[in-house]
């Protein structure tokens, strides 16, 4: 086998079991480490897909860091909800449990925005859940403008797009500071990921449209509980921020570092919440730094990541 070949990065697609419905996930690895188990794990942000992790994950993989991204239920090429189930924040948690606990090791966490939330949940119910998280532009509490502004988009077309071209237009006039090149926000190709058409011609966004009010527009009132899980994870945390978020402020990240103490900030100083599209070299820089790290501190034996006594199996304690 060519070596360079061997070593570059494969993504093979997957179907997971979670929480009662089966989730879409992508397993990203290098040919020579074929059926590695993965150590990190990735969980997106709301209205996004597993793919919005691809460059993170392709890079990792190639530095020995085999990933596992899914799609949340609802999303993507997830399972919805059955017609009669509501959208709850506990069914996103259980399926992180589910997924996480079957790994046979703790993985990283890198949750982005929603995915950070439900991981924080997560780990306060199962200490030992993840080796460490990376929090990537989400705090326990969130600046209300912020959200107000991605719901704002989310559902400014509820008739969907008459063309992916449509689509690239309406993201890029939500996205101005990205570059014409900068990546598959723009490209109507790429499109196909995030849009579905419908039987009428349309596209219309992957997400159940039923997540907004059943899940997202609420969200606010459980940020005391998110706060109180937070104060009750004892494993490592790196908040990855963006210096032009309107999500996360200086005030939100305060608040965090005072709930979780033992926590770590950086932040990358041009980017919006949407932080590892916006500047993704930096972003996945700074991963593998936190993983290096990781791995200098567990080898002194001076980590103070608690492990699980074993694998959870199950949404349920």
């Amino acid at each position: 086998m060519d070596s360079a070949a061997s070593h570059r990065p494969t993504v093979t697609d997957l179907r997971l079991a979670g929480a009662g419905l089966t989730l879409a996930g992508s397993r990203h690895q290098v040919a020579a480490a074929t059926g590695a188990t993965p150590s990190v794990l990735y969980a997106h942000g709301f209205g996004q897909t597993r793919r919005a992790w691809s460059a993170t994950a392709d890079a990792l993989a190639i530095h020995g860091h085999a990933g596992l991204a899914y799609d949340a239920r609802g999303h993507g090429g997830s399972e919805r909800n059955a017609g009669d189930e509501v959208y709850t924040g506990h069914q996103f948690t259980d399926d992180l449990i589910v997924l996480a606990g079957e790994l046979p090791q703790p993985p990283l966490l890198v949750a982005a925005s929603m995915g950070g939330l439900f991981g924080l949940l997560a780990e306060s119910r199962w200490p030992g859940l993840f080796r460490a998280m990376v929090l990537v532009d989400i705090t326990p509490r969130w600046e209300t403008a912020g959200l107000e502004r991605i719901l704002g988009f989310m559902t400014a077309f509820p008739e969907g797009f008459a063309s992916l071209e449509q689509a690239a237009g309406a993201i890029a006039a939500y996205l101005p500071h990205r570059r014409r090149d900068a990546g598959a926000a723009r490209s109507p190709g790429s499109l196909r990921e995030l849009l579905r058409e419908g039987g009428d011609g349309r596209w219309r966004w992957h997400w159940d449209p039923r997540l907004v009010d059943e899940l997202a527009r609420d969200s606010e009132q459980h940020q005391d509980d998110i706060a109180e899980a937070t104060r009750a994870v004892r494993c490592p945390l790196l908040l990855v921020s963006g210096g032009r978020s309107d999500l996360v402020s200086e005030r939100t990240v305060a608040d965090f570092l005072d709930l979780a103490p033992h926590a770590r900030h950086v932040q990358l100083a041009d980017a919006t919440h949407m932080l590892a599209g916006d500047d993704n070299d930096r972003f996945t820089a700074t991963v593998l730094e936190y993983l290096a790290e990781l791995d200098r501190t567990e080898g002194t034996g001076s980590s103070a990541v608690q492990r699980a006594p074993a694998p959870v199996t199950g949404a349920n304690p």
